[in-house]
C-alpha cells in the first residue's frame, strides 16, 4: 500500500515541520503518530521521513532518506475561462490529480459577470483545492494557480503547442494538433466561444481541436483534454525507455 504524501514548507537539515490546520489535520483526522513514516515533499524534491513529533499545533518530521523523482515529459498549462464556482473548483481538483503544472483562468465575452472580481477572494481556496488533490494524487510539485487575467493576455502566453478547445464539428481532432510535448489548453466559458474569440485565438496561433461529436460541458471538455495529454506523454515516456 502506498504511504501518504505530504507537502511541507521546506526540509531544512534533514528537518520539517506541518504547523496550524494542516498539523491539525494529521493529527486529529488521520491520527498521524510519532514514529509513523510518510513520504513529504518540500515542492521538490521527494523525501521518506519519520514523525517525531505529532501535536495538533506542530508536526515534525525526520528526513530518513531522498526518494527517486519521475522525470517529468511535457508541461502542460490548462486555461479555462470562469465559469460557476462550483463546477469550475471541480475542474481545478480533477486538473490537479490529472497532473496540470499550470491554471490560468482568464474572462471571456461570456463569462458571467462579476466572477472575474470574486475570483480574486477565490485564489486561496482555489490553493487549498490544489494542495489537497496534490497529497491525494501523490504528486511531487503543486501546480501554479495564477490570477485571473484577459483573454487577450491569456492568448500571448509563450506555449509551443496552443490548443484552442472548439465544438466546431469542422474542428480537427485533438489527436492531430499535437506536435509538441509542452502544451496549453484553451477552454471556453459555459455559452462557448464567440466568433470574435475564434478569429483572435486562430491569428494568435492557437489551433481549433475538437473533443469528438458531442457537446461538453466546459469542466467535462477541460478534463477530456488532459486525459488525453497524460495518454500521449505515457506513450511518448514508453517509447523514449
Amino acid at each position: 500500500m502506498a504511504r501518504r504524501r505530504f507537502f511541507v514548507p521546506q526540509v531544512r537539515r534533514g528537518v520539517a515541520e506541518l504547523t496550524g490546520d494542516d498539523a491539525e489535520h494529521l493529527v486529529r483526522v488521520l491520527r498521524a503518530e510519532v514514529d509513523q513514516i510518510y513520504e513529504i515533499s518540500d515542492n521538490e524534491d521527494l523525501y521518506l521521513a519519520r514523525i517525531t513529533t505529532a501535536r495538533k499545533s506542530i508536526v515534525s518530521f525526520e528526513v530518513l532518506d531522498k526518494l527517486p523523482v519521475p522525470a517529468p515529459t511535457g508541461r502542460t498549462t490548462l486555461m479555462p475561462a470562469l465559469f460557476k464556482f462550483d463546477h469550475f473548483e471541480w475542474l481545478i481538483e480533477k486538473a490537479t490529480e490529472l497532473g496540470v503544472d499550470e491554471i490560468c483562468p482568464f474572462e471571456a465575452v461570456r463569462t458571467e459577470r462579476g466572477l472575474k472580481q470574486a475570483s480574486m477572494k477565490r485564489r486561496v481556496r482555489w490553493e487549498r483545492i490544489v494542495l489537497e488533490a496534490s497529497q491525494q494524487s501523490r504528486r511531487v510539485k503543486l501546480p501554479i494557480v495564477t490570477e485571473t487575467t484577459s483573454f487577450e493576455q491569456a492568448l500571448q502566453r509563450p506555449i509551443p503547442t496552443r490548443l484552442f478547445l472548439d465544438e466546431d464539428p469542422a474542428a480537427p481532432s485533438i489527436l492531430q494538433t499535437l506536435p509538441h510535448s509542452d502544451a496549453g489548453i484553451l477552454l471556453g466559458p459555459e455559452g462557448g466561444w464567440t466568433d470574435d474569440e475564434r478569429s483572435q485565438a486562430m491569428a494568435a496561433g492557437w489551433n481549433p481541436c475538437s473533443l469528438g461529436p458531442t457537446i461538453l460541458r466546459a469542466e467535462t471538455a477541460g478534463i477530456a483534454a488532459l486525459a488525453i495529454l497524460n495518454a500521449i506523454n505515457a506513450k511518448m515516456r514508453t517509447e523514449v525507455v
